[in-house]
C-alpha cells in the first residue's frame, strides 16, 4: 500500500536474513512476486517444516527462491548467501521477552549478528544498499519515555537511553544492534544503510506457528487470560504487510536515508482487543473493560511483568510521529481492525486456540 512509486530492481539477487521469520516472510513474498531472485538465509535449509511456506510462495511467483544456511553468531557464514546480491535485508534478530540470560539470548545474537552481516556486506562488492529491521524499541523503552521526547512525541531523532540488562533487555538489544549498524555503515562508502523502526507488528503470519511475541499477546487477549479486563498498556502497532512494503521502499526508493518510524496506530492492549470484538466477541472471551492500574501493578510480577514496567506503561499514552515514513517511503496504513481480524482469523485457522 505504497504511494511513492519505486521500481523493484530484478537484475541482481537480494539477501534476506532470518527469512523464516514473521516479518521476513512477507518481505520475501513481496520480492518474489515482483520477480526478484531471493537468497533466503536460514539456520537449516533442510528443515522443510520451517521453509515450506516460502517454497510454496516461490512456486507461485515470478521470482526465484534460493535457500542458504547461515548463523548470526558464525563469522562469515553469510558470505555465500550474499555473493552477487545488490540489496541485503537484515531482519534476523531474536524477539522474545522471556529469557534467562539476556546477554547471551538477546544482546549477543542481535549485536554480533548485525556486525557479522554488515561486515560481510563490506567485503561483498555487489552490495549497494543494506536495509536493517530495527525497532521502535531502539527509540524508547516504556510509553513514559514519550513524555520526555520533544513535544511528547517519539521521532527518528530520539534514541533509547532507558533500557538495561535488568529492565527491558529486548529494547537494549535493538538499540545496541542499530548503533552497531550505523557505526559500521559510517566507516565505509560502498553501500547505503536505510533503517526501518516498526512498532509492535500485527497481522496474519504466512507460517503456521510463528514465534513473535505479538501472537502471545493475541492469545492472551482472546484465550481468556484477560477476560476480566485488559490493561491500557500504551503501545504502537503496524500491519506486517504494510511493514513489508516499507522494507521494499527502503530498498528501492533512491532518496531513502536514515531511520523511519513505521507505526500505524498509537494504541493499547484494550483497544487491540476491542478491534476483535465485532467479529470474534461471540466466540472468544475477549476483555470488555480496562483492568485498573493498581490491580495490574499488584498482579504484574506473578505474570512476569515488573512493577516498573506497569508504572511506566499502563494508562500511559504512546505517541510516535510516522510522518517521515509516509513522505519518504510513501507508506499508507491499514485500519487496526483489519490487521487484528486478519491476524486472529489466521490464528484460529491454524489451531492456535484449540
Amino acid at each position: 500500500m505504497s504511494g511513492t512509486e519505486f521500481k523493484v530492481d530484478t537484475s541482481k539477487p537480494v539477501l534476506v536474513t532470518g527469512a523464516t521469520g514473521y516479518v521476513a516472510g512477507w518481505i520475501v513474498k513481496d520480492l518474489l512476486e515482483a520477480g526478484v531472485t531471493v537468497h533466503a538465509a536460514v539456520r537449516d535449509p533442510s528443515n522443510s517444516g520451517k521453509t515450506a511456506h516460502l517454497t510454496e510462495i516461490a512456486d507461485a511467483s515470478a521470482g526465484t527462491l534460493k535457500l542458504f544456511a547461515a548463523d548470526l553468531l558464525e563469522t562469515g557464514s553469510y558470505a555465500q548467501a550474499m555473493d552477487g546480491c545488490g540489496v541485503v535485508f537484515h531482519t534476523a534478530s531474536p524477539f522474545t521477552t522471556s529469557v534467562k540470560d539476556p546477554q547471551k539470548e538477546l544482546i549477543d545474537p542481535a549485536v554480533e549478528g548485525t556486525r557479522n552481516v554488515l561486515e560481510t556486506a563490506r567485503a561483498t562488492p555487489s552490495v549497494s544498499r543494506v536495509v536493517l529491521t530495527s525497532s521502535c524499541a531502539a527509540i524508547y523503552t516504556d510509553a513514559a519515555d514519550c513524555r520526555d521526547a520533544p513535544n511528547g512525541v517519539l521521532t527518528e531523532d530520539v534514541w533509547n537511553t532507558t533500557a538495561s540488562l535488568e529492565h527491558q533487555p529486548y529494547s537494549l538489544s535493538k538499540t545496541l544492534a542499530e548503533q552497531a549498524a550505523w557505526e559500521i555503515a559510517g566507516a565505509q562508502d560502498q553501500w547505503k544503510l536505510v533503517v526501518v523502526n516498526p512498532s509492535l507488528v500485527v497481522g496474519p503470519s504466512l507460517q503456521k506457528s510463528p514465534t513473535s511475541e505479538s501472537f502471545a499477546l493475541v492469545k492472551m487477549l482472546a484465550g481468556g487470560s484477560m477476560k476480566m479486563g485488559a490493561p491500557r498498556f500504551g503501545i504502537g502497532a503496524v500491519d506486517v504487510r504494510d511493514l513489508a512494503q516499507a522494507h521494499l521502499a527502503a530498498a528501492y526508493v533512491e532518496d531513502a536515508e536514515g531511520r523511519h518510524i513505521v507505526s500505524a496506530h498509537n494504541t493499547d492492549f484494550l483497544s487491540m482487543a476491542e478491534a476483535l470484538e465485532g467479529r470474534f466477541g461471540a466466540d472468544y472471551p475477549l476483555p470488555k473493560r480496562a483492568m485498573p492500574k493498581w490491580l495490574v501493578w499488584l498482579a504484574g510480577p506473578s505474570q512476569g511483568i515488573s512493577r516498573k514496567t506497569v508504572t511506566r506503561n499502563v494508562n500511559v499514552a504512546w505517541k510516535a510521529d510516522n510522518t517521515k515514513g509516509k513522505l519518504a517511503l510513501g507508506l499508507s496504513y491499514r485500519p487496526l481492525k483489519e490487521s487484528m481480524e486478519d491476524m486472529m482469523a489466521k490464528m484460529v485457522a491454524d489451531g492456535a486456540f484449540k
